[in-house]
């Protein structure tokens, strides 16, 4: 099986992590192939950037071979419909995959993102995934995204607080952590809590690998319709 993982933003240490998380839960026979935006920002904060980065990211899709499903590697979820218009292969974007996997591991939970400028684009995604009712707040650790690609202390001391506090006045009974540099952080953050904190990333490569296995696709009726020809270049 061979996903593709792409990180629409055009730092390539960022991919190189993210793989690296990502093979770490793979099952044996699962080859992740990292891709990385050749156009676009630097990071993914907000909608601004969000919009600036689609054009690249559909580029890297467009022009990879030979996969079965496809990994958008930013926690906006960043041009999901757009590319699953672009392949019938399962394309999972890691927002959505964290948020359903905590929906069936508990009543309710909060997200832990970066920037408060990223907060209403996560917001917008759990209104129209249907999510909402069930998270109980978006918040954010005012950490930005590039400060996650190296270890840095104080910066993952924010974000361990900000759980706290989610648990604490949300009454979060889960957490998930909303950006794909968080990755590493799950597993560490579930023991010292005591609850599931989810990394969106290894739900999307545990979701991929399900669907392909099952031989689902993305419809091709409807709104996921392929575009013509002449509007996909």
């Amino acid at each position: 099986m061979r996903i593709l993982l792409v990180n629409p933003n055009t730092t390539a240490g960022m991919t190189a992590n993210i793989a690296a998380a990502a093979r770490r839960v793979a099952a044996p026979g699962t080859e992740i192939v990292a891709l990385t935006s050749t156009q676009g920002p630097a990071s993914i904060e907000g909608y601004y950037d969000e919009a600036m980065s689609l054009a690249g990211l559909l580029q890297a899709v467009r022009e990879a071979e030979h996969y079965d499903a496809v990994i958008i590697a930013c926690f906006d979820d960043t041009g999901l419909d757009a590319l699953r218009c672009l392949t019938d292969k399962p394309v999972v974007g890691i927002g959505e995959a964290g948020y359903r996997m905590a929906a069936m591991l508990c009543n309710k939970f909060s997200v832990v993102t970066t920037l408060a400028r990223s907060v209403p684009a996560l917001e917008h995604n759990l209104m129209r995934y249907g999510m909402d009712r069930q998270c109980q707040r978006v918040r954010s650790s005012e950490v930005a995204v590039l400060e996650l690609e190296h270890a840095n202390a104080a910066a993952y001391q924010k974000i361990e607080a900000e759980i706290g506090r989610a648990i604490t006045e949300d009454r979060a009974e889960a957490i998930v952590l909303g950006c794909a540099g968080m990755a590493d952080l799950a597993g560490a953050m579930s023991k010292r809590f005591g609850i599931p904190v989810l990394d969106g990333l290894a739900c999307a490569v545990g979701l991929c690998e399900s669907m392909v296995r099952l031989g689902l696709r993305t419809s091709r009726v409807g709104g996921y319709a392929p575009p013509p020809p002449s509007k996909r270049s």
